[in-house]
């Protein structure tokens, strides 16, 4: 229950209207059991219907998407956009192709994205898309004809000013790719900076491949340093998930110091103790596509275990989940804290269950939300627009200077709004307090309605 009679009303109006939407309660709960400490010292919240206003997307997009399988039968998937809140600039936010792709996860998911949005500094505002279409297994041409029906309806929806999609999970290059040679067509317009995640060779930014995963450990280390007097240096880690965000987190945690032990994908994990050897992990995740259990035939001395949230029973110092949302359960977060853990970085959307979270806090854990710590691939996104926009581009080690400035800057905004409120190192309320006072002053500011 929350304290607040007004959030209480504003929370089961949300579950009453779409009671089967369960990831988004989840991120709505959590939203304002952190703006309970405050909204009773804010009574223009409720004149005003802030919150009501908050919680409810701007603009909700669903559309079919036929397409040709390569025997020429046709099929069907249907594509969402959901456009939550642009009080501080033009929409912003990924593409998600996965057969888990529903309204709920895409509202929870856009919900989430106005907060880390507004946690980079950036002028920009939070969406989120995609299909329940799976990638795998297709060819290449299968997923080409895919996306250019997905976009053949999209394309009326967004513009460089008005929503700028990226890639997720099931969103890569190779797709970005076909999505943006479908927008040109249908406008018959060069907007380089409608789509970011695009190739090096069409209006892409350097480091936005690496930018979540290397995000995760620059707020980490962050963390660590503020906190604990500390670093990765000479920490055991784990990192769930071997996608993008996942393979550049091991890589800069190895290079900070740290030695990742495990990696995991959807049918279940490696452990290596001597630490993973990355150029073997890449050739088979994003070079072959493979599966992760492909590691033990090259890398002796290394395991492979079937199901995936079995990764978590390996001891570590800092895990860092990176595959999905709500991975960790209030078990898995006891058995990690057992196993001597002092910190968790969220590197995927959400992935630790509340009772999880209220585990780590109360065992004295380190903990940075997700809506803080993988705010880099969004960042370097928004670095990408502005880029086109220029005509021009920063070498590598720029990029990577500005996001490492980024995600020091979103550390210090969440902890010193944990302190203002007296919570003291809740990064979770902190984050969720910073991003919220930015967007409701802009949406006051405009006179929103």
């Amino acid at each position: 229950m929350l304290k607040s009679e007004y959030l209480q009303r504003v929370y089961d109006q949300v579950v009453t209207r779409d009671p089967d939407q369960k990831e988004f309660h989840q991120s709505v709960l959590e939203v304002l059991e952190s703006l309970d400490m405050i909204v009773d010292k804010h009574p223009e919240y409720e004149e005003n219907a802030i919150i009501e206003r908050f919680v409810e997307p701007e603009r909700v997009i669903s559309f079919r998407v036929p397409w040709v399988d390569d025997a020429g039968k046709v099929r069907l998937n249907r594509g969402y956009r959901v456009q939550f809140n642009s009080a501080i600039g033009p929409y912003k936010g990924g593409l998600r192709f996965h057969p888990t792709v529903n309204l709920s996860v895409m509202k929870f998911l856009g919900f989430e994205q106005i907060f880390k949005n507004s946690l980079t500094g950036l002028p920009i505002g939070g969406a989120k898309g995609g299909s329940d279409f799976d990638p795998k297994g297709k060819s290449d041409a299968e997923v080409m004809r895919f996306c250019q029906s997905f976009m053949t309806e999209l394309y009326r929806h967004i513009g460089q000013f008005v929503d700028v999609p990226a890639g997720d999970i099931g969103v890569g290059g190779r797709e970005i790719g076909y999505l943006f040679g479908q927008y040109r067509r249908i406008c018959n317009s060069y907007d380089a900076g409608v789509l970011t995640g695009k190739g090096l060779t069409f209006g892409g930014s350097l480091t936005r491949t690496e930018a979540t995963g290397y995000g995760v450990c620059y707020l980490g280390q962050e963390m660590l340093r503020c906190m604990k007097n500390d670093s990765y240096e000479g920490k055991t880690v784990i990192v769930s998930g071997s996608g993008n965000v996942a393979i550049f987190a091991c890589q800069k945690a190895t290079e900070l110091g740290g030695k990742v032990v495990a990696m995991s994908d959807s049918n279940g994990y490696i452990h290596d103790p001597n630490g993973i050897n990355l150029d073997v992990l890449k050739d088979i995740k994003l070079n072959r596509r493979g599966r992760i259990k492909e590691y033990v035939d090259q890398v002796p001395g290394s395991t492979y275990t079937e199901g995936f949230r079995g990764i978590w029973t390996i001891p570590c110092d800092i895990a860092m989940p990176c595959a999905t949302q709500n991975e960790i359960t209030g078990e898995i977060a006891q058995v990690i804290v057992k196993n001597g853990a002092m910190a968790v970085v969220e590197g995927a959307n959400m992935p630790c269950l509340p009772e999880a979270v209220k585990t780590f806090q109360s065992a004295g854990l380190l903990f940075a939300p997700s809506k803080a710590a993988n705010a880099g691939g969004v960042a370097v996104s928004a670095l990408e627009m502005s880029q086109n926009s220029m005509r021009y581009s920063w070498t590598f080690e720029e990029v990577d200077a500005k996001l490492k400035e980024i995600m020091v800057n979103i550390f210090h905004n969440a902890y010193d709004a944990s302190v203002e409120c007296g919570v003291s190192g809740d990064l979770v309320v902190g984050a969720n307090i910073a991003a919220f006072n930015k967007v409701v002053d802009a949406m006051l500011a405009q006179g929103l309605i």
